[in-house]
């Protein structure tokens, strides 16, 4: 069973969206500006439809926190759907006049291919596809990421920097920078597209208006750094306790990503072993890594389903949005018959926010991991397993220093 939990609930044009987060720590020091600020990098990038425009999200902490302090009970949060005030009559919780039929307005069943309406349809037995597709939107996602920022919050603690850039979009790929910036985020943010590449933005860009003319959608890729992990977070002893595989299911289960590489990923299935993995030095003074280095990081940050202390390196492929405004064939549910699937108000593309919700569920599973191997009811508690932890790997390092000085 995990250490950390988080659960969330909410419809797209509910109410509000809710997380609650359970095994966080007491005594974390948190402020909503810590969630507010990764709630609106969420709403960022180039390509987004008018909802980014209509939604400002705010956090609310109903539990779990105060004077500005993690209790280590549950923390439950609340972000408020603006555009509830638009959706009462279509989402209103109780029953109304001529809902016998089981379609009220703005119903769904000229289903979109590529989305969940169909098939949850399907699952659920239901008439109407909002019932599913409301849930299974992406809008989803901000109380992820409410959650994931919180988990932010407890690896900044403890020295671990999470950020992201996109590498490419809509067939575009782009480059990396000859100097990483220092603040990856600060870097990326400062882009309309979260990215290091001026050049291929400007060709991005000019493709996601193309796109947007043609009622067509874009896909693309985020790569997420996660820099100051200890060595040794997750295990090789059973399958389900590898962090690789943890960080697999996090990344798959937000919509619409259809594939994640940690490191090279594929590429390491197209060259010869010497060509893949990364040799090993001595490096006295780097404790998070055992006092060694790899003198490359093909592996991304992991061996054996555990953390080596170099940077975590995973790569984020998301496909095109299903909705199209130049809509694709269809079946309508309801008369059986052929039409074109229901144009629902979307993004032409949401690649660079998707890097923001990939930075909440890495943050989220190495949190867990965190806390898994170090344990601790407080934040203090954490900090002193861990400190123990490092102090053992140096002293590890200079009994070999004085087994060689013996020899």
């Amino acid at each position: 069973m995990s250490t950390l939990r988080f659960t969330t609930a909410g419809e797209s044009h509910g109410p509000a969206l809710v997380a609650v987060l359970e095994g966080m720590p007491a005594g974390i020091p948190v402020r909503a500006a810590d969630v507010d600020v990764e709630l609106a990098r969420r709403q960022q990038g180039y390509g987004r439809g008018r909802r980014m425009q209509i939604e400002t999200d705010r956090i609310e902490f109903l539990s779990g926190i105060r004077a500005g302090e993690t209790l280590g009970s549950p923390v439950a949060m609340l972000v408020r759907n603006h555009d509830w005030k638009n959706w009462v009559e279509i989402m209103d919780p109780a029953p109304r006049d001529g809902d016998a039929d089981g379609l009220r307005k703005r119903h769904v069943t000229r289903v979109r291919p590529g989305h969940a309406d169909l098939t949850g349809l399907l699952k659920y037995d239901r008439s109407d596809a909002r019932d599913i597709l409301e849930r299974a939107s992406a809008r989803e996602t901000t109380a992820r990421v409410a959650a994931g920022a919180l988990c932010r919050v407890l690896l900044r603690e403890i020295g671990v920097s999470i950020g992201s850039h996109l590498v490419h979009l809509g067939g575009i790929d782009a480059r990396r920078p000859a100097t990483w910036p220092a603040d990856l985020n600060a870097a990326a943010d400062a882009s309309a597209l979260r990215t290091l590449d001026p050049d291929a933005e400007a060709t991005m860009i000019a493709r996601i208006d193309a796109a947007k003319k043609e009622g067509n959608t874009l896909g693309g890729i985020c790569e997420v750094v996660v820099s100051g992990l200890p060595v040794g977070l997750g295990s090789h002893v059973s399958w389900d306790r590898r962090l690789d595989g943890r960080l697999g299911h996090a990344m798959l289960s937000i919509p619409a990503v259809k594939g994640v590489e940690i490191g090279l990923g594929f590429e390491t299935a197209r060259r010869a072993g010497s060509e893949v993995h990364d040799e090993i030095e001595a490096a006295p003074g780097r404790t998070r890594t055992g006092h060694v280095r790899r003198r490359t990081n093909n592996a991304g940050g992991t061996e054996g389903g555990m953390t080596t202390g170099e940077d975590l390196v995973i790569r984020v492929a998301m496909k095109p949005i299903s909705t199209l405004m130049r809509p694709l064939g269809t079946v309508d549910v309801a008369t059986g018959q052929a039409a074109q699937a229901v144009a629902e108000r979307s993004d032409v593309t949401a690649v660079p926010a998707m890097g923001v919700i990939a930075e909440a569920m890495a943050a989220y599973v190495l949190a867990d991991a965190l806390l898994e191997k170090f344990g601790g009811d407080a934040l203090s508690e954490v900090r002193r397993n861990l400190a123990a932890y490092l102090a053992r790997l140096d002293e590890r390092a200079d009994e070999r220093l004085a087994s060689q000085g013996r020899a």
